[in-house]
């Protein structure tokens, strides 16, 4: 057998082991995900968080120690996964989003994925080599510097990308999400019936039986217990439902998970006020499958309750919506579909230094994550200062550290284009799980 047929087997191995059960369950949506995820070596990327694990997993890290390799990680941390979002305070603020990987890892694994994940785009917008060393470079430094920058202060809330410290593509997203309105994303999604807000029929949407609408009813009605007590509205009526949908045509992470859409009161009984929630089913992180998971899996009673812990550990200030809840005994995760949410538009970045601007404030905002909790959260798996063990562990080797992430970024964007032309090749010839036709 050839390096190359061993490669292949591995791609489809790995593929199947993650997502078997859901190929199974939604063969329709797999195909169009891994039609997403053919499309190019960075889609192909973003949907093979499992692979990147497999492999990172297998590698030697000599620059964490026996506490910086297991704090709170994103676990799918890559150039498109930065946007806007409106915080329980109020304030639109940039910064990481989708935390449906997230876990208990090497603080090292977000970094070396967003490296790889530079280095793809930066090979897809034909960037000389030495340019995106340099990038990757940039954002590290930034993100070493802000993790000193926790260290000095014991004010974990002081730092956020806003308004009045953004500029460029960053500023430009949170302008553009600031001028959004919760009217124009009611209009889009919902359709008023005898003065009542109703969801508008389109093809990612199905009614519900009797018994399936009752069974997500009684979930929104334990998900409402997981608010935290600061973060609840103390009015009844805000949470009073009007309608429930199933929903599909969700991103490349979430093929084949159920999820439904709820439509909630609001602030008042003023229609242009309601809310619309989204209730998905949480999937099982790619990380957990390669690495020892006794601790963390005794620690959370299903996967919606774990995405939602981790959230509240990465994030300050999170969505005052967000809760979880089970169907059925599966875990899900709630959360407001919020009108305020831009990501980062990649497409008009073209040019090195502009690219350098957005990288250094990404870097900034990864340390955030790895070093600050929302006031809610009350996690105990990492009770330690995790900035202090980041900064421990790289004591006096921080430039090979910079070089040793930079190398693997480049080397791992490369072996990304060829799994990419290698899975291409398998699934059109209909052996990753779910038929190419």
């Amino acid at each position: 057998m050839t390096t190359t047929d061993k490669r292949t087997d591995r791609i489809v191995s790995v593929l199947d082991d993650a997502f078997a059960d859901l190929m199974k369950a939604d063969p329709v949506a797999f195909r169009g995900k891994y039609r997403k995820m053919a499309a190019d070596p960075h889609s192909f990327f973003r949907g093979t968080a499992c692979l990147f694990y497999a492999d990172v997993t297998g590698m030697e890290d000599p620059y964490v120690t026996d506490r910086s390799d297991r704090i709170w990680i994103h676990g799918d941390l890559h150039v498109e996964n930065f946007g806007t979002y409106l915080n329980s305070d109020g304030r639109m603020v940039f910064d990481v989003n989708d935390f449906d990987e997230a876990y208990v890892g090497h603080f090292t694994w977000d970094l070396q994925r967003f490296a790889a994940s530079l280095a793809l785009v930066g090979w897809q917008k034909a960037l000389p080599e030495d340019d995106v060393r340099r990038l990757i470079g940039r954002y590290l430094r930034a993100y070493l510097s802000q993790v000193d920058h926790y260290r000095r202060t014991e004010d974990d809330e002081d730092f956020a990308l806003h308004l009045d410290n953004t500029s460029g593509p960053i500023h430009d997203a949170l302008v553009t999400a600031r001028c959004r309105k919760r009217a124009d994303l009611l209009a889009g999604t919902t359709a008023r019936e005898a003065g009542e807000r109703r969801f508008r029929e389109d093809p990612t949407i199905r009614r519900l039986k009797k018994t399936e609408r009752e069974k997500v009813v009684a979930a929104f009605g334990r998900y409402l217990e997981t608010i935290p007590a600061d973060k609840r509205y103390d009015r009844d009526l805000f949470y009073e439902l009007r309608d429930v949908v199933g929903k599909s045509g969700f991103g490349i992470g979430s093929a084949g998970l159920p999820a439904y859409n709820l439509l909630v009161e609001g602030w008042s009984e003023a229609l242009d006020n309601d809310v619309v929630l989204t209730m998905k089913q949480a999937n099982v992180p790619a990380v957990s499958r390669f690495v020892d998971t006794a601790r963390v899996e005794s620690y959370f009673a299903n996967e919606g309750q774990r995405t939602v812990v981790s959230q509240r550990a990465l994030q300050v200030h999170t969505d005052p919506m967000l809760g979880h809840t089970t169907i059925d005994g599966a875990g899900y995760v709630v959360a407001e579909l919020s009108p305020y949410e831009v990501d980062l538009d990649w497409d008009d970045l073209t040019e090195p230094d502009d690219i350098a601007q957005v990288v250094e404030l990404l870097g900034r905002a990864t340390a955030k994550i790895h070093c600050a909790s929302d006031e809610d959260s009350e996690q105990d798996l990492v009770d330690f200062q995790v900035e202090d063990a980041i900064a421990d562990g790289l004591d006096r080797r921080r430039k090979e550290f910079t070089a040793w992430v930079t190398d693997f970024g480049l080397e791992y964007a490369d072996r990304v284009r060829e799994d990419h032309a290698l899975f291409v090749a398998a699934f059109r010839e209909g052996r990753i799980g779910v038929s190419a036709t």
